[in-house]
């Protein structure tokens, strides 16, 4: 079982950093594509306006739409490293008080806290939930490329979703180690 949760962990980092750098690369040629735009209508136009027609007819500017990607893409990305942190227990820790504690007190301390974080990750889950069918219902679309809304809410669900299996699967680890005292080896 720990194989199958490992391995969606990784595979939604994955599948997040790949989405990630798209999204990088997507904004950097975006970007480039701005100041370049704005170099050729404000000084290449001025020196060589005939030049300065032709490469603006190729289209060179800004990507339309970018932000809207990004929009969908960064919040999928986010819901795909949450499996991951879960099953690492990387999320922040302030442990001023709890490193005095006892063995038994700590691993007490992660079960509550890896329980309320499985039932946060499932409200959360359950209110993208929501979103996705509003969404559908309304057949609400981005202003500018005109692709349906409900895509980004449907990506960032399914992220959710594995989110919410590795989350109660750490709740059951940490229920065990708490029941058993034994730290169960991940």
């Amino acid at each position: 079982m720990h194989r199958f949760v490992q391995g969606l962990g990784h595979g939604m980092a994955l599948l997040g950093g790949a989405v990630l750098i798209f999204l990088i690369l997507l904004t950097s040629i975006s970007v480039a594509g701005r100041v370049l735009n704005t170099f050729l209508h404000n000084w290449v136009a001025v020196i060589a306006p005939g030049f300065a027609k032709w490469a603006l007819d190729l289209g060179i500017g800004p990507i339309n739409g970018d932000f809207e990607i990004v929009e969908a893409g960064v919040a999928f990305a986010i819901f795909s490293f949450l499996p991951l942190c879960q099953l690492t227990s990387s999320h922040a820790v302030v442990d001023i008080f709890t490193s005095g504690f006892s063995a038994r007190a700590n691993r007490l301390l992660r079960m509550i806290a890896e329980v309320l974080f499985a039932a946060a990750l499932a409200l959360i889950a359950v209110q993208l939930l929501g979103g996705l069918q509003s969404k559908l219902r309304f057949g609400e679309n981005t202003f500018i490329l005109q692709f349906p809304v409900w895509w980004g809410y449907a990506a960032s669900f399914a992220a959710a979703v594995v989110g919410v299996i590795v989350g109660f699967y750490m709740a059951g680890v940490r229920i065990y180690e708490c029941a058993t005292g034994k730290e169960y080896e991940l």
